[in-house]
């Protein structure tokens, strides 16, 4: 527009994006090649947290065992085992997580299921 054309009534903007769901909730994709910023993804961090929270009570002795320490908040054992997990991530992963550098493919569902203690090797699975 120059000074002296008059301003339209109406603009209209397009945006090239998919929705796609991640973790249980839509996000906006942009095309390949556009860079977009990431954040941290809330229910990782949440995730993340809570494991470290449980492994300091039970280091702590403030709970002696997983089953205590599950009934006192009040999920089951297993899911506090798949959790716990969490802790055995290498510290580059879980700084990525907590920065939403992760690789698009990590979720929940994913860093829940059996992965290898070995630092090296997780790298290949998450970064």
């Amino acid at each position: 527009m120059t000074r002296g054309a008059p301003i339209p009534d109406t603009v209209t903007l397009h945006v090239p994006f998919r929705v796609v769901k991640r973790g249980g909730r839509k996000e906006m994709q942009l095309p390949e090649g556009a860079t977009q910023p990431r954040r941290a993804d809330s229910t990782l961090v949440k995730a993340l947290a809570r494991a470290f929270r449980w492994k300091k009570m039970l280091d702590s002795g403030e709970c002696a065992t997983i089953a205590e320490l599950a009934e006192r908040e009040g999920i089951a054992p297993s899911y506090m085992t798949r959790v716990l997990r969490l802790t055995l991530l290498s510290p580059d992963i879980v700084v990525a997580i907590l920065d939403g550098k992760q690789g698009p493919d990590v979720t929940l569902t994913r860093l829940l299921e059996p992965f290898t203690a070995h630092w090296c090797d997780q790298a290949d699975s998450f970064l």
